[in-house]
């Protein structure tokens, strides 16, 4: 649990951009904190060429089920062609570290970890 809470708070103070799918996505993140939030409300080549337009590395946290993981892969693809860096290491930590399908349960995953950890 300390990891994921490390992880959020690198996120809270990294200037990187961060794309998530939806709103639901988004105000998850801003719960915990996290800003310089985009969602993907726009055709996918609009994002990137935005995206490429305002900066050089961002962060890319689509859900982490079949959908969204073919999402990852389209977006990466293309902000690389535009020369922007992705930074894979929450994403990376989420799938190896947990469970968690939709970025939108963030908030209720980190609640439901942290009172079972105050239990024991």
């Amino acid at each position: 649990m300390q990891n994921l809470q490390d992880h959020i708070h690198k996120l809270k103070i990294a200037k990187k951009l961060i794309l998530v799918e939806g709103p639901k996505d988004k105000k998850a993140l801003q719960r915990l904190g996290v800003k310089n939030i985009i969602t993907l409300k726009k055709p996918l080549f609009a994002i990137v060429e935005e995206i490429s337009a305002k900066t050089k590395e961002c962060i890319i946290l689509t859900d982490l089920d079949k959908k969204g993981k073919e999402l990852y892969s389209k977006l990466s693809k293309d902000l690389k062609k535009h020369g922007v860096k992705i930074d894979n290491t929450f994403r990376n930590f989420l799938l190896k570290e947990t469970k968690l399908k939709q970025i939108e349960g963030l908030t209720s995953y980190i609640k439901k970890f942290s009172q079972r950890n105050n239990s024991h």
